[in-house]
């Protein structure tokens, strides 16, 4: 059954430890640049992409981000172009990839056409944090499931136990673990009340793995990330690394002091 059948993301979390997952946003820095920088994460040592949607009106990001969307939206980014440029994806990227975006413009691009392009070019799965659950489990699901397209929910420090459980139930791949209660952008250190958080969702022994998201910049933030759930997931960090330097050696410096400290 399409169901049951793994993808790469099921793959990852069976294989490795202390997942790095990368988000930067789809023609940013330079219109043509998705596929390049994908490339160049994989070979920097990425475990897995997160390929930003860019929107008008992105709610959860934070002026990192949001300036970066506005920037590819400016330079002709659509989600046409966008499946476009990623015919070529698997040629180059062999780690699992995922999009992040917002349900309108899904929505106006069709979400079984949106379904169908993802398999096509290789997507693995998606993270749409304003599709409702019950909508997506009532309505899209079974598309999702008909194209091996894993979707993933978020969770919150204000999120109930009986929502996360719930949540649990209806993944079959991963749980984005917002760290705090607002809007993605790098955040210097752990917050007070984050390890307490951390340590309730750990002691729920959930079924699917999790990576923890927003506010993760450097290697602190990513390692105590591993050391509660099994990684986590760079956005605002990187996406400024790109606005310095958004070359292959550039993106392997950032992905090498993200997973090995210091001296």
């Amino acid at each position: 059954m399409q169901t049951l059948m793994k993808n790469r993301i099921n793959q990852l979390f069976e294989d490795k430890k202390d997942v790095l997952n990368i988000y930067f946003t789809a023609g940013y820095p330079s219109l043509g640049d998705t596929v390049k920088v994908a490339s160049a994460l994989e070979k920097a040592g990425a475990d897995m992409l997160e390929i930003g949607m860019p929107f008008s009106d992105p709610i959860a990001d934070g002026p990192t981000i949001q300036d970066s969307s506005q920037i590819a939206l400016e330079s002709g980014m659509t989600l046409e172009l966008l499946f476009e440029q990623l015919e070529e994806l698997r040629a180059h990227v062999s780690i699992p990839v995922l999009l992040m975006g917002y349900v309108n413009p899904v929505m106006q691009f069709g979400i079984e056409r949106f379904c169908e392009s993802c398999e096509q070019v290789g997507v693995d799965g998606v993270i749409v944090p304003d599709l409702p659950m019950q909508e997506y489990l009532e309505t899209y699901q079974s598309l999702f499931d008909k194209h091996g397209i894993r979707n993933t929910f978020l969770i919150s420090p204000n999120t109930s136990e009986d929502r996360i459980r719930q949540i649990d139930d209806c993944t079959n791949g991963f749980i984005y673990v917002v760290s705090s209660s607002s809007i993605t952008g790098a955040k210097k250190g752990v917050q007070e009340g984050q390890l307490a958080y951390y340590q309730r969702i750990k002691e729920m022994n959930l079924k699917n793995p999790q990576l923890i998201g927003f506010g993760i910049s450097d290697h602190q933030t990513y390692r105590t990330a591993c050391d509660y759930t099994n990684g986590a997931i760079i956005g605002s960090a990187f996406i400024k690394q790109l606005s310095k330097d958004a070359s292959e050696e550039g993106i392997e410096n950032f992905v090498k002091g993200i997973k090995e400290k210091s001296s």
